[in-house]
């Protein structure tokens, strides 16, 4: 102890005091450092879904944020393979893992676009004008091709200038609706790109 000037002792001390005085006011970096973090998922909304690349059609939950406020915009934040999914138990595949780097791709395409015969730029049009255009350009070639009855005078009803291929992301469920809507309209060319 004879080897402690009044200098050290002074430095000893005063750390001490200020070190103590931190501590009661709260500044302890201890209970900061133990806190567990919160689940980045916790607050976020699952919805179930499939992916859309290939005709396996995996199962995928997309988590998003935003509460359904007016002003809040919810973006997709983390896509995983579904574990309750019968098809693919969880796993995907690199480009079914990579679903999110899609959604924000800015090369996304998100609005139906028309291109005028011999023009070389696409249009954006709105989803009223698709569906119209669609619609219409289906009734006329049903109109002018449907075939009624055959050679022998049998009731047919039988369109088959235009078929209907439905998406591989589809369910079964989905592919059968699809089937109910385009069979009464006589369509014969029908198709799940899941089976191609």
């Amino acid at each position: 102890m004879s080897n402690l000037s009044r200098r050290d002792f002074f430095k000893i001390t005063g750390a001490t005091l200020a070190t103590s005085s931190m501590a009661l006011l709260g500044m302890t970096p201890a209970p900061a450092v133990a806190a567990s973090r919160q689940y980045k998922l916790s607050r976020a909304t699952e919805t179930r879904s499939t992916c859309p690349y290939c005709s396996v059609a995996c199962g995928i939950l997309v988590y998003s944020m935003g509460d359904g406020a007016k002003n809040a915009h919810p973006s997709v934040m983390h896509i995983e393979g579904d574990h309750d999914h019968p098809v693919n138990r969880g796993t995907l595949c690199p480009k079914g893992a990579g679903l999110v780097d899609f959604v924000h791709s800015p090369n996304r395409l998100k609005y139906p676009e028309y291109r005028a015969p011999g023009s070389d730029t696409w249009e954006r049009i709105s989803w009223e004008q698709a569906f119209s255009r669609i619609s219409r350009l289906m009734k006329e070639d049903r109109d002018a091709n449907l075939i009624q009855q055959t050679s022998d005078g049998k009731t047919v009803n039988r369109w088959v200038t235009t078929g209907m291929l439905a998406a591989s992301a589809s369910s079964n469920e989905v592919g059968y609706i699809t089937h109910k809507v385009v069979r009464p309209m006589g369509m014969l060319a029908f198709d799940n790109q899941a089976r191609v």
